[in-house]
């Protein structure tokens, strides 16, 4: 009777404290959203999940589907075709920091940031946060492995 009285007791304790959940890592965060399908699915066709799976820490500047559909017609489907993966890869790690950047830490500065891709972005945080022409739209979404910044465009490299 004391044995399950006891286990019933230490059950119902273990239930009602709280359990800080382990964050999803940038991919899977991606993916949950809901509103990164075209991302998600380039970063497939260009081989960068397990990369963006990895330890880290990245900051992703995210587009979303929209800011995808805002490209001319054609160039997603261009773009996701095996013989251009070497270009969708250069777009894709242009969009990706090799840090953790919370928006914290760049409020009120101007920066320009190395990105995986090899060049760097331009980034203004005087008043809300632009990366290149692009606006952030949501900030600070914590990953296991980093941070995604969600932006209403698409950033090409020069």
């Amino acid at each position: 009777m004391f044995r399950r009285t006891f286990m019933g007791a230490a059950a119902a304790l273990a239930l009602a404290l709280p359990v800080k959940a382990q964050a999803a890592d940038i991919v899977d965060t991606a993916v949950s959203a809901g509103s990164f399908n075209t991302l998600v699915a380039a970063v497939q066709a260009a081989g960068l999940v397990g990369t963006l799976k990895s330890d880290g820490p990245f900051t992703v500047f995210a587009p979303t589907d929209e800011a995808f559909a805002a490209l001319p017609e054609g160039t997603v489907e261009t773009l996701l075709l095996p013989e251009n993966k070497d270009q969708l890869v250069e777009i894709l790690t242009y969009h990706v920091v090799p840090a953790k950047v919370m928006s914290g830490d760049i409020a009120g500065k101007r920066a320009k940031v190395l990105t995986v891709q090899g060049d760097r972005l331009s980034v203004n945080a005087k008043r809300g946060v632009k990366v290149n022409d692009a606006e952030v739209i949501q900030a600070d979404i914590e990953t296991s492995n980093g941070v995604i910044h969600v932006v209403d465009a698409v950033i090409l490299p020069e």
